[in-house]
Formats: structure tokens, sequence, C-alpha cells
């Protein structure tokens, strides 16, 4: 499947909507895009003021614009439910119907935690074009944990919505890495970049895969990606080098000795 990432320190529908129009005029069949990608990641007090509900305005926005260019578009929002507000993301298949509706469950420090309700639903999966995906949301995937629940529920390409900020670097380039490899899938990762609020944010979204190898990576500026996940890729990983297999969970749960 063509994947495109957009790297962008933009937010909202129009940004959204002019990714979408270059993604597909690339032959993309699907637009990841970053971590709170509607209203940017910096809202500070105003994040319960942003939130909306899961079927709300906004939604239905991103919706006409994935069928308005025939593509699969994942974003990031803040969602309201109840008096809860959740760091969410979701998958909007190339005919504007939702696919796939995930929180964040590893929400990164007091910022995140004084704004957000954690998610607690793993994993959460969609099917497009015969391909198996999976959502999860920046620091979720520095987790080896939740990363592995989806490869052992079939997931094939992993998308990560992100704002990872400078100076961490190292997890987009070490761990993303590791954790395709790992658990042989693609991860695609699309990270905000540059300035925001009291942030600055590292770039250096990618589609890395199943061998740890990228398909496309970014550098720290204003980037769209493309490149393709095949499926094939994946099977040949896992054949190759069985680690899902060759697993002892009979052992992991034991306490030491």
């Amino acid at each position: 499947m063509r994947t495109a990432l957009l790297q962008t320190s933009a937010r909202g529908p129009a940004a959204l909507d002019d990714a979408a129009r270059r993604a597909a005029a690339r032959g993309a069949r699907l637009l990841v895009t970053p971590e709170l990608s509607l209203t940017g990641y910096a809202l500070g007090d105003q994040v319960s003021a942003h939130a909306e509900p899961a079927d709300g305005p906004s939604a239905r926005a991103l919706a006409r614009i994935a069928a308005t260019h025939g593509i699969a578009l994942a974003y990031g929002y803040p969602e309201r439910d109840g008096a809860a507000v959740h760091n969410a993301a979701a998958l909007i298949g190339p005919d504007g119907t939702r696919l796939a509706h995930y929180r964040k469950t590893h929400l990164y420090g007091p910022y995140e935690r004084s704004h957000y309700t954690p998610g607690d639903r793993l994993p959460v999966q969609a099917e497009l074009d015969g391909l198996r995906i999976g959502l999860l949301i920046c620091y979720d995937v520095e987790f080896p944990e939740a990363v592995r629940a989806h490869a052992l529920a079939g997931t094939e390409l992993l998308l990560v919505p992100t704002a990872l900020m400078r100076p961490y670097e190292s997890v987009a380039r070490l761990l993303v890495p590791a954790r395709a490899l790992e658990s042989q899938l693609y991860v695609a990762y699309a990270n905000r970049c540059g300035p925001e609020g009291d942030f600055h944010f590292a770039g250096l979204s990618q589609l890395a895969a199943p061998d740890g190898r990228p398909a496309a990576r970014a550098g720290t500026g204003e980037e769209l990606l493309v490149a393709d996940a095949d499926p094939a890729r994946v099977r040949a990983a896992r054949a190759d080098t069985p680690y899902l297999e060759d697993r002892r969970p009979d052992l992991y749960a034991r306490p030491s000795v």
C-alpha cells in the first residue's frame, strides 16, 4: 500500500486537505498525519476548549476530505467523551467512513497526564486494501509490549501519529526501527516539526520496514514522505526470523528467584 506521512508544523482541516490532495496525486492510498494534527499539540489550558466528540464537526470535515481525494486519512485530535478528554486518533477510509478510533494509552509527562484521560484498549485495528492496520500514538510506541500486542494480533502496518520533541531524537533514530524489526511490521511514524509553544518538535518521520530499515525517512523540516508498505515483506520477515513463534510467554510472567 502506498503510504504518505505528513511531517508539518501546520494544523487544522485546511492543512490536512492540502496534504491529502498532494498525497493522492502521488498515488498514496493512505495519509498519516501527526499527533493532534487538527489542533496542534501545545494547547496548554485550552485542551478542553478544543476537544470535540468522536463524531463532531471536525470528524465530518475530515470524512469529506478523505472522500474528496479518495484517500484514507489518519489524524489526531482531543476527543471529548462526557467529562473526560482523550488524546485520540481516527482512521477514515477513502470513502469517508470511519474505520478505527484509538485513545492514547500511555500519557507522557505531567502536561499530558494533567489534561488527558488515558485510553484502555489495545490493540485497535482496521482492514484497508487487504492490509491489517493498527493505531498507536507517540509515546505508546516506546513500550515494546504495546507494539508486540499489535504484532500478535496480526497488525502489518502500525500507524503512529507523533509529537516527538527535542532532545529525544534517539526515539526516532533508534527505537522506532527496533520496534519494526522486533515485531516484524511496518511502523508509520508521522511527527510534528519545528517550534510550538514551549516545545520544539524533532521531525525525523519515517516508514520503518519489518527488517528495521527505513522505506522512507524525513529530515527535520516540513516534508511529505511517500513509500510502499508491502505485506509480502512482513510475511518474509516473520518467516526468516520467527520471533513471534519462538516466544516463551510461559517464562516471562514468572518472578525472578
